[in-house]
């Protein structure tokens, strides 16, 4: 039976060549993306700014609108249809999009590293993304075995695609696929497939491709009790990521332990988060997770 492991748990995102949190407070964020630097909206940094005189190259002003809106300034020209940084031998294209991020979500490296480790170095593993966005999680797990990426957006999984290529991984075995990722698992149950690890991104609202409204509390539920008929007992892996929500991680913890009851392993659950550069660097929370684990 897995074990819901009750204290939560940080995981901390550090920065690498292509990427740091530099700064954070007042609600902001200053990030360096490459040679490009952006403010960002982060309600969650409530603390002062270590440094008053942020120098940024853009800034994404946010919409009187709680759930989302506003536009992007630029102080410096910046290339507009992206350019390439890399994480890790996965190169993926960074570009100022109009929901605020920057093509990926830097804070899901740790989450990376941690499946693979999971995984043990094998080669031949059944893996499931979903809501995979532009890739570059599916392209980290690529090496070890075939991986399903499930997104609703068909512009996030040419995105996806094309970041393959620049990888030069467009030949490893992954399956791009546009589909709303709660018919895609409940078709797989019905289809009796397995996997040994999937891993869930979901947004808080969203709609498929065919207008499929998805809201996080009501649909969550029955896509996890779906992923757990996508598991068993060999499998290695689920983690889940949950953004922008007022939830504890706990809740996730307690839906995961629920749903996996009778599979061996661990639960555990808690913050993503960024560590900032420089002396004394804090934490900025992102997220909140609940992840499985069986090892064996």
């Amino acid at each position: 039976m897995a074990q819901l492991v009750e204290q939560p748990l940080v995981m901390a995102g550090e920065g690498w060549d292509d990427y740091g949190l530099v700064d954070s407070g007042h609600g902001r964020k200053l990030e360096r993306y490459g040679p490009w630097r952006f403010v960002r909206p982060e309600p969650q940094a409530m603390w002062a700014p270590r440094d008053a005189g942020w120098q940024a190259h853009g800034e994404f002003v946010p919409g009187s609108d709680e759930d989302g809106g506003g536009r992007w300034q630029f102080a410096q020209d910046v290339p507009r249809e992206g350019w390439p940084l890399a994480w890790e031998g996965v190169r993926f294209t960074a570009q100022c999009t109009p929901f605020r991020h920057l093509g990926f979500f830097p804070d899901m490296a740790p989450v990376w590293r941690w499946m693979g480790d999971q995984l043990d170095g094998r080669d031949d593993a059944e893996l499931l993304n979903l809501f995979g966005y532009t890739g570059v999680g599916t392209l980290a797990l690529s090496r070890f075995g075939r991986v399903a990426h499930v997104d609703a957006s068909k512009k996030s999984v040419a995105q996806a695609r094309a970041n393959a290529a620049l990888s030069g991984l467009e030949d490893r075995p992954v399956r791009w696929l546009v589909d709303d990722a709660a018919k895609f698992a409940a078709r797989e149950v019905r289809r009796g497939r397995r996997y040994d690890g999937i891993i869930l991104d979901p947004p808080k609202f969203g709609r498929g491709p065919g207008g499929e409204v998805w809201r996080l509390e009501e649909g969550l539920p029955g896509l996890v009790a779906d992923c757990r008929r996508l598991l068993d007992d060999r499998s290695r892996f689920l983690f889940l990521t949950v953004y922008a929500v007022r939830m504890s991680s706990l809740a996730l913890g307690g839906l995961l332990a629920s749903a996996l009851k009778d599979l061996p392993g661990q639960i555990q659950h808690g913050d993503l988060s960024l560590r900032e550069e420089g002396k004394d660097p804090r934490l900025l929370p992102t997220a909140i997770f609940a992840r499985w684990s069986n090892k064996g």
